[in-house]
């Protein structure tokens, strides 16, 4: 599956400060039969979105116009529950980039990686200040530098680093599923093959 290239997103963001999301709220089992990866992001959070009638709930926050962006910031705990990589593939086919909270369940984190998407994990602290200028400015900024790995909070200057595996960095700032990577190597591969006959 190619992925978009990922060096720097600069975006407002979308704030879930709700804890221990797990996937079935991501996306809920019954919308898991499709065989293919698009579409999901229409079930995305589909029981808090929309209404028994499928009419949308003017409360919750993908509904609310005043909030957009690629960055979804959300609360500690994000991910947790059953390992279904269509929690990562719903985000994703809704528009989101990047998903930032204190902490992950590392199978969500690795399905995320897997498919495109940056968890960016910060402190608790970080995580508060940012909810804070979300409240007070909807169109309050967020830089999340990849290649650097930092994420600033362009209307206070605040930032703090994030860490990353190596390999799914390279990944992901050259737009490489694992085959992708693996191909971008055959010169070399091919160069080692030949060099031990």
């Amino acid at each position: 599956m190619a992925i978009d290239k990922f060096v720097t997103i600069e975006s407002t963001a979308v704030p879930l400060p709700i804890e221990n999301v797990d996937t079935d709220q991501i996306i809920p089992a019954r919308f898991l039969k499709a065989t293919t990866r698009d579409g999901f992001g229409d079930n995305l959070f589909r029981d808090w979105r929309y209404d028994k009638n499928d009419q949308p709930k003017p409360n919750f926050v993908l509904n609310r116009n005043v909030y957009s962006g690629t960055i979804l910031v959300a609360g500690k705990n994000f991910g947790s529950g059953s390992s279904r990589e269509h929690a990562a593939w719903a985000i994703y086919d809704y528009g989101f980039k990047v998903v930032v909270s204190s902490f992950f369940a590392d199978i969500f984190k690795n399905n995320a990686l897997n498919n495109g998407l940056l968890p960016v994990q910060v402190s608790e602290d970080f995580l508060n200040k940012l909810f804070e200028a979300i409240e007070q400015d909807p169109g309050a900024k967020i830089n999340v530098d990849l290649e650097n790995q930092v994420i600033t909070l362009l209307t206070t200057g605040e930032k703090e680093s994030f860490e990353i595996n190596s390999y799914k960095r390279e990944c992901l700032i050259n737009g490489y599923d694992d085959i992708d990577y693996l191909l971008s190597l055959k010169d070399k591969i091919v160069e080692f093959e030949q060099s031990r006959v």
